[in-house]
């Protein structure tokens, strides 16, 4: 019983330090980009590809990292990806010119797609039924810390040694989670693993690589230059190849058929865009912050860190909100309330520092309850079979609408002149602040199409209150 116990210990110790370290690096490297970009003479419109080739690379091999889980093993692919994140960290630190950040980066973003979905399915495996919800509970803190304190961190590390240091930070609570997790955790091996869609995965790989590339370089390059519209014209041609593919196979990586489903739709399309106006505002917010109005890395840190408190307090209220409001106001309710938050930091972000902090705590508590309730009620209809697939689309939906909103604001601030040698000024970082609000538009206008009969079914907003609880 004991050797149990600590086993069950020592898997949530590990699963608790990849993901710590794997959320701490969506937030941590936000605020360093300016300071990298001084480093390697980069222009803060090219600064977005540093999260981009991340965000694509986790995005692509997270249909992947099930599968290669169940037949190669758990624990083999769960620390091998704890490994070539490290290891890549370690890349990171030591790149000596933007091209190769951006590799080393990639190569981070393969290890970070195959940590979350394995550690879970080990997890759940270690747990029963009966202990989950007292589990999420307990590990919802630690992991929910790591992109709060992101930004704090980061910004002391730059301004005090270096932005080096923000993948330096990585390596010991890699090691020591490749420790405990050689120790302790369990081989599981899936006999029914069935084959692999390489066909699907090669075509989503290539299709939304191509695609988002020429999104980002079509302002530095020209609209009209050959390379970016071979590589558009041809990143979509595969994305449509890559449907009609999926709709033939029986058991699809990417499982196109579940957006039959509205409610699945709706929900799926709404964390998209809210997913590209946070994560947009973020990678825009700090480069404005420190290269217009010259305000240090660890004060930017201690400005966007306020946002993921108001993410934390959202996810403890939203089920009362959802049970007051029900889905379909609620969702009005938060998206409007983010919307007009954006709009007033675009306006004052010159203004005093805790009148930002009050607002950016504004766009977690709002956002945070929209993410939450769209989270809990997309997969209403989905059937047992179909869940896994069902988590793992939403999932990547969110993170390729992340891609999408670094890659449209890049292409935002590319539109200053900055070919003459000029900075971007603070007028082109508020334009794309309004660009990323954009986004909240679109998912506010879906959330008011939701079937107003269905949003007032008394069994699905029973159902969605017992989850969200």
């Amino acid at each position: 019983m004991k050797k149990r116990v600590s086993v069950k210990f020592a898997v949530c110790a590990v699963y608790v330090l990849a993901m710590f370290m794997s959320a701490l690096d969506s937030t941590i490297v936000n605020v360093a980009l300016p300071a990298i970009g001084g480093t390697f003479h980069v222009p803060p419109e090219a600064m977005g590809t540093i999260n981009i080739g991340y965000l694509i690379s986790l995005a692509m091999f997270l249909p992947a990292a099930g599968w290669m889980g169940d037949r190669f093993g758990t624990k083999r692919v769960f620390l091998s990806a704890i490994s070539i994140f490290t290891i890549a960290s370690v890349l990171c630190g030591f790149a000596h010119n933007m091209f190769t950040l951006n590799v080393y980066r990639i190569l981070q973003g393969i290890g970070a797609g195959f940590i979350t979905p394995v550690g879970m399915a080990i997890l759940f495996r270690t747990f029963t039924h009966e202990e989950r919800p007292k589990l999420s509970r307990m590990l919802i803190i630690p992991i929910a810390l790591a992109p709060a304190l992101g930004p704090i961190i980061g910004g002391f590390l730059v301004d005090t040694i270096s932005w080096r240091w923000i993948f330096f930070i990585n390596i010991p609570i890699g090691l020591l989670a490749l420790f405990i997790g050689k120790l302790y955790l369990q081989e599981h091996v899936e006999p029914t693993a069935g084959a692999f869609d390489y066909k699907g995965f090669i075509l989503s790989l290539t299709g939304f690589s191509l695609s988002i590339y020429a999104l980002t370089q079509g302002t530095v390059k020209g609209w009209t230059s050959p390379e970016i519209i071979v590589t558009g014209c041809l990143g979509l041609v595969l994305m449509v190849l890559l449907v009609r593919l999926e709709l033939r196979e029986d058991k699809p990586m990417i499982d196109v058929r579940l957006f039959k489903d509205p409610m699945f739709r709706s929900m799926s399309f709404i964390g998209l865009c809210s997913a590209a106006g946070l994560l947009g505002m973020l990678y825009v917010f700090p480069l404005m912050y420190q290269n217009a109005l010259n305000v240090s890395a660890f004060h930017t840190g201690l400005t966007t860190f306020i946002e993921a408190l108001g993410l934390m307090v959202a996810s403890q209220l939203m089920p009362w909100t959802l049970k007051k409001m029900g889905l379909r106001r609620l969702l009005i309710f938060s998206l409007i309330g983010t919307i007009i938050v954006f709009m007033l930091i675009s306006l004052f972000v010159a203004s005093n520092p805790w009148l930002l902090r009050f607002l950016m705590f504004g766009i977690g508590f709002f956002l945070g309850q929209t993410v939450g309730a769209a989270q809990i009620s997309a997969f209403k209809n989905i059937d047992s079979p179909s869940m896994g697939r069902a988590t793992m689309l939403f999932n990547m939906q969110n993170r390729l609408g992340a891609v999408l909103g670094v890659a449209i604001l890049s292409g935002v601030l590319g539109t200053s002149n900055t070919s003459a040698g000029e900075p971007v000024n603070l007028l082109t970082y508020q334009y794309a602040l309004f660009g990323a609000s954009i986004f909240l538009i679109v998912a506010c206008l879906i959330a008011v199409r939701i079937n107003k009969t269905t949003e007032n079914d008394p069994t699905l907003h029973m159902n969605l209150v017992e989850k969200a609880e």
